[in-house]
């Protein structure tokens, strides 16, 4: 049998009372955005109906859902999605259907489970599971059991119709992309980043993301694995843009003229104040960092803040109490790991010091900063900048 449409729930937006259209309308919208990237012209609809989302499928469509089913996995917003089949709310075209539909099914023991946004329909929700569960029994001789049963058919009567299903796929949950503004992500090419900036595009965040780089010091290969990183990244939004940013030269301004220990914390002052002009550009309204408390030496307390002086824009860190081994799992789960772990030229690497400064002072970083043309340095950088949108 073909189904009519897909059904997609979620659960936080339910929350948000006179917001609440603004999020699903976003949410409709993202969907639209998925499915037309991948799959154009594979649905007819996709609207919003009493507390769901539905997408109605074209009849000539050719698209499968366990193909739709990869797209919808990785929308944000959705908290679980079925493909589903309609009917209209006659009882004798409920329970025909039902039975068609558990028919295909091998099972022994079932149970209905009836939701009724339609208030003014005839019946109850309890009252519809008992008649479609007899009719059920009558005809396929099987048992009804309510907890642990090896089939649930979900019935849900909803404005002019009746949607049946028996599959409830988990979506990734979290807010529609775009609902929770603009942030920069800061993209190095190691594990912690690309995890750190899931987790803000799950809670709403439209990113975009920055990485430097040290060419001509270090390989192309470093920006090649950063761009396979955005389009992992890019599955759970569209259209991606990372601006990469040529770092080589202020490091060698940073080793000749400043004191060793003190590098990589000037490294990270000028990334930050060097995103914050991008952010500017762009509208953003913060930075998302892989930072996690004490993984490195400029990880610290005392680095961290010294760091964040640099710019006026919040600075996210999700995974700040996270460690290596948890996010090394979010990694695996979301496909980038396998790409983080190649070897690559890390621009903090380069010209690194052998004793890195654990515990930065603020005014003696300033009175090093002192040494360079801050302002220089940050314009020439911006202007040999090179920008690249993944649709």
């Amino acid at each position: 049998m073909k189904i009519d449409f897909i059904v997609c729930h979620y659960d936080e937006i339910g929350l948000k009372g006179g917001n609440r259209k603004f999020f699903e309308e976003k949410l409709v919208s993202n969907i639209k955005d998925m499915l037309t990237r991948s799959f154009p012209g594979c649905f007819e609809s996709v609207r919003r109906i009493s507390g769901r989302i539905i997408i109605g499928l074209k009849p000539e469509g050719k698209i499968s859902f366990e193909e739709m089913k990869s797209i919808l996995k990785n929308v944000f917003g959705i908290s679980y999605f079925s493909p589903v089949f309609s009917v209209k709310q006659d009882m004798d075209v409920i329970k025909n259907k039902s039975v068609e539909i558990l028919e295909e099914k091998e099972f022994e023991n079932f149970r209905i489970s009836t939701k009724r946004s339609n208030k003014e329909y005839r019946l109850t929700s309890q009252q519809v599971n008992v008649e479609v569960g007899s009719f059920v029994v009558e005809k396929m001789n099987k048992k009804v059991k309510l907890e642990d049963s090896d089939i649930d058919l979900r019935i849900e009567i909803v404005e002019n119709k009746a949607f049946l299903y028996t599959e409830r796929v988990e979506g990734p949950g979290g807010l529609p992309v775009g609902t929770a503004g603009k942030l920069i992500g800061l993209l190095s090419g190691g594990i912690d980043s690309p995890v750190s900036s899931y987790y803000l595009v799950k809670r709403g965040a439209k990113l975009v993301f920055v990485h430097f780089h040290s060419a001509p010091y270090t390989m192309q290969s470093s920006v090649d694995k950063v761009e396979e990183l955005v389009t992992v990244l890019n599955q759970f939004q569209t259209k991606s843009k990372i601006y990469f940013v040529p770092f080589g030269n202020i490091q060698k301004e940073i080793m000749f003229n400043t004191p060793e220990k003190l590098r990589v914390i000037l490294y990270r002052r000028f990334m930050f104040a060097i995103a914050q002009e991008i952010a500017k550009k762009e509208g953003a309204l913060g930075f998302v960092t892989g930072e996690s408390l004490g993984q490195v030496a400029s990880q610290t307390l005392e680095n961290m803040g010294v760091v964040e002086n640099a710019v006026t824009l919040p600075v996210f860190r999700p995974l700040i109490g996270f460690d290596k081994k948890e996010i090394i799992e979010k990694a695996e789960e979301i496909g980038s790991y396998d790409i983080s772990i190649r070897p690559h030229d890390d621009c903090c690497s380069l010209f690194l010091p052998k004793h890195p400064e654990t515990k930065a002072k603020l005014n003696e970083v300033l009175e090093a900063e002192k040494k360079l043309d801050v302002i220089g340095l940050i314009g020439k950088t911006i202007q040999e900048t090179e920008v690249k949108v993944f649709d």
